[in-house]
């Protein structure tokens, strides 16, 4: 079992450490130290940035099981980086990305409440901790049957609309199975996804949250669509950014994925996708590589998920019918 944290995470580590042992499996300690990231992207030669070793791939292709902790101790700390560099290092990445998603391994990704978490969230680290456990500490086998609900009616379903402020747009999922998400890998969990068809996206959208990208905001971002595509695409902040990510490859311009966010026990935005994309009432669009497993063929380098807040005059239709309005389900 692959156990991948830094030093902050310690408490959790050696919780986890002794369990792993006490279930007769053998733990794998991939540790770092919470300052690296920017000394990395800093430093590392363009040789570096697109080399992976074999060694790493093989940490992940012989591990049976991966547990991920992020404990960041400054959200911002890549914020001077050229977000090329970046781009670069997760194409470099991408096999592993692909192996963790192909369902060969099993995994799972946990925060561990920290300062700089805490701080993000505009919140202190108490009521940090109180939030992360509020939208952890669920009925999950009550969420696993309301999500079956979403997913039967969703997966008989073609044409999705999306409609709210500054927002129409429509994009296809027929023929594609979604995937619940019920606890079972990201923690906290919660939401419906699938993978659009890969031409079908036409109109346009407005998010309400900032899109976060390596610790960097991109506010009040606007795409337009055509057969797929992004074609116009505007923010208030960080606009260079936004298009040196749409430039990473061909498949950076499409959506990878729809999301429906259900988790009801997170009610506020953190800046950490791991909880806003699971915010009740929100859906999310991924530009780049989608999920194979929902049928997607989108392939990327960039898997950028930004959220939309649909509780405030929002309605996602399907098929032509209403099927939640406001961020509350008919179904």
């Amino acid at each position: 079992m692959l156990i991948s944290a830094n030093e902050l995470a310690q408490p959790l580590v050696e919780s986890v450490f002794q369990k792993v042992l006490a279930l007769g499996a053998f733990p794998r300690l991939k540790l770092t130290f919470s300052t690296l990231l920017p000394v990395y992207f800093s430093t590392a030669t363009d040789e570096q940035i697109d080399t992976l070793l074999e060694i790493e791939e093989l940490d992940y292709q012989k591990a049976q099981a991966l547990i991920n902790i992020r404990a960041p101790g400054n959200t911002r700390e890549l914020s001077g980086i050229d977000p090329s560099r970046m781009t670069r290092r997760m194409k470099t990445n991408k096999p592993i990305q692909d192996w963790v998603i192909s369902g060969k391994v099993r995994w799972v990704l946990c925060n561990y409440p920290t300062q700089a978490l805490a701080q993000e969230a505009e919140m202190s680290l108490f009521d940090y901790e109180d939030f992360l456990y509020g939208a952890t500490n669920i009925d999950w086998e009550e969420q696993s049957r309301f999500q079956n609900k979403i997913k039967e009616a969703f997966d008989a379903g073609s044409e999705v609309r999306l409609v709210g402020p500054g927002t129409d747009l429509r994009f296809n999922i027929g023929g594609r199975e979604g995937k619940k998400c019920d606890g079972q890998n990201n923690m906290p969990d919660g939401e419906v996804f699938y993978a659009p068809l890969e031409e079908s996206a036409e109109g346009y959208i407005t998010y309400d949250y900032p899109a976060v990208y390596y610790g960097q905001e991109v506010n009040n971002v606007f795409l337009e669509f055509k057969q797929g595509v992004v074609v116009k695409a505007t923010a208030d902040k960080n606009q260079n950014l936004l298009e040196r990510v749409l430039e990473t490859d061909a498949g950076a311009r499409k959506i990878g994925e729809f999301g429906i966010g259900v988790n009801y026990g997170i009610e506020r935005f953190s800046k950490d996708i791991l909880f806003d994309e699971k915010i009740g009432g929100s859906i999310h669009l991924a530009l780049g590589n989608a999920y194979p497993e929902v049928g997607g063929k989108n392939q990327s380098a960039v898997h950028w998920d930004m959220i939309k807040d649909l509780r405030k005059g929002g309605a996602i239709y399907l098929d032509g019918k209403v099927v939640q309005e406001d961020g509350k389900f008919k179904i």
